[in-house]
């Protein structure tokens, strides 16, 4: 989450990041839940809005939206084949059924329409700030550390994989489909697991060395300022039309 969204001054970019979480929570609870087409018209709408109020670059909305749906991709293709219903249409010794088809297409729309709120509400803040957000809102403090600590390293274990790869390249190692690919591959996550044990490790010594007791202090405080108030009224107006379409 942490990356361009971040930098901004919009309207959306300076709430309050505690009023942000509670507000994606409540919109993908409801969004997740809905199944009625109906209904994700003004949760999409809703979601649109809110990523032009955040003025993010629509380009790199559209990549992101592409690496999710890349990877819905792989639904389309098990679901309608694997869903019992009516026979909507045939490949070999293949059937698409109707229903599977119809699922595919629900868990799309409904992905489609969380990851760009989420975008909007979420990405549009610092990770730090996200992390104190949920700490002030009640959750465990271990989950909060967990959040940090993954942010802040996995990058790090990413940067380490590389120099893995690399050492593989400089000794001639060929991707190919033969046993020797994928024992290499193996001993690659391996390592790569025992050097990120080992830099916990390290990571723990110093934060303990430094008087660390379980629990990262703010700087600063959390306003809630009236323009807040305003927004989330809006957005939970919105999140109740929402799930009264659903349930009406």
């Amino acid at each position: 989450m942490e990356g361009s969204f971040n930098q901004g001054n919009s309207v959306i970019h300076r709430m309050d990041p505690r009023i942000k979480l509670i507000l994606a929570f409540l919109f993908s609870a409801v969004v997740s839940v809905s199944s009625h087409w109906l209904t994700f018209v003004p949760g999409f709408g809703l979601a649109f809005i809110l990523v032009m109020v955040a003025r993010l670059p629509l380009k790199k909305v559209f990549l992101r939206l592409m690496m999710v749906n890349g990877l819905i991709l792989f639904l389309w293709a098990f679901l309608p084949f694997t869903v019992r219903g009516a026979s909507l249409w045939t490949l070999g010794p293949l059937m698409a059924t109707k229903e599977g088809t119809l699922l595919a297409a629900l868990i799309t729309v409904r992905s489609n329409v969380i990851v760009l709120a989420l975008l909007a509400l979420v990405s549009t803040t610092p990770v730090f700030a996200l992390g104190h957000a949920m700490n002030e809102l009640g959750v465990p403090g271990k989950i909060v550390q967990l959040f940090f600590f993954t942010s802040r390293y996995i990058h790090v274990i990413h940067e380490e994989y590389q120099r893995l790869a690399r050492a593989l390249k400089m000794r001639g190692f060929r991707r190919k489909s033969n046993l020797l690919t994928y024992r290499t591959y193996a001993y690659l996550v391996g390592m790569l697991l025992v050097r990120s044990y080992e830099r916990a490790e390290r990571v723990k010594e110093a934060m303990l060395c430094r008087g660390f007791q379980g629990r990262f202090y703010a700087l600063s405080e959390f306003h809630l300022g009236l323009g807040d108030i305003f927004i989330a009224t809006g957005l939970l107006a919105g999140v109740a039309l929402t799930a009264l379409l659903e349930w009406i």
